[in-house]
């Protein structure tokens, strides 16, 4: 029994049963979250005079506004990699993560189709903003582009968010934010730095252009999933009553000082 309720309180199936659970609030979240990324994301990407900075900032701008937006609605995932990394570590449920991929894919889809009706053809015919594998490079290389940007991804989101981190915790919108613009502007040239398998999905439907695809699901998603768990066990802040190795030492060398924890003697 003990066993079962283990699985299903993992498995999260409270959540769609229970009418007090914000799920519902939480994948409408993540559904406009990854419109607006899509929308104004890919539509840097096209317009006119277009160039890598207007495009890494337009992302990563937009990942800010939207964190900080929906952030303690849904957690402000916006990218399927960030929730696979959230499932690996148990911070949300498999069917709540399953669902939020499954809206993020949906918003993302809406963010390019939008996109594409209400600008011209002759924008359009630019494309839509779709990702692409540079022509130099192989397959398995594009794939370890995306996987240390979804790596980074992840691992900067699992580090601003940590709650133990206390009165040291910085502004997360900021970093995340700033750290899509880092990937974008390191990568475009390379894979198009989709970092988000949604992101590539949503304009890959619109633009029916599938080359190299799958690069830009398993590359970020596994990323995302090493960064999740490297951080949760051997970098996450110690919880309250707990120490960091660092300041256990500092600890003992003030004790050895003749000082107490306040550094008095």
């Amino acid at each position: 029994m003990g066993i079962m309720s283990a699985f299903k309180s993992r498995l999260g199936v409270n959540e769609v049963t229970d009418n007090k659970s914000n799920l519902g609030k939480s994948l409408i979240a993540e559904l406009i979250g990854n419109f607006m990324l899509n929308f104004f994301g890919c539509m840097s990407a096209v317009t006119p005079n277009t160039n890598n900075v207007l495009i890494a900032f337009t992302f990563g701008l937009t990942i800010m506004a939207l964190v900080q937006s929906v952030g303690h609605v849904s957690g402000a995932h916006i990218n399927p990699a960030v929730t696979f990394g959230c499932v690996v570590t148990g911070k949300v449920t498999i069917i709540r993560a399953l669902l939020y991929i499954l809206s993020q894919c949906i918003g993302a889809i809406g963010g390019s189709a939008t996109m594409k009706a209400l600008l011209s053809e002759s924008v359009i015919a630019k494309g839509v903003g779709n990702t692409g594998l540079a022509p130099y490079l192989t397959s398995v290389q594009g794939f370890g582009i995306e996987f240390f940007l979804g790596f980074i991804l992840v691992f900067v989101v699992f580090g601003a968010c940590d709650a133990n981190k206390g009165d040291s915790k910085p502004p997360a919108a900021v970093l995340i934010g700033l750290t899509v613009t880092l990937g974008h502007l390191v990568a475009i040239d390379y894979t198009g730095a989709s970092m988000n398998p949604a992101r590539s999905f949503g304009s890959a439907i619109i633009a029916n252009g599938w080359a190299n695809h799958w690069i830009y699901w398993v590359g970020p998603s596994l990323g995302g999933i090493a960064a999740a768990l490297l951080y949760q066990h051997v970098f996450a802040a110690p919880s309250k009553g707990e120490y960091s190795p660092v300041q256990v030492e500092e600890k003992e060398l003030k004790r050895l000082d003749g000082k107490n924890e306040d550094g008095v003697a």
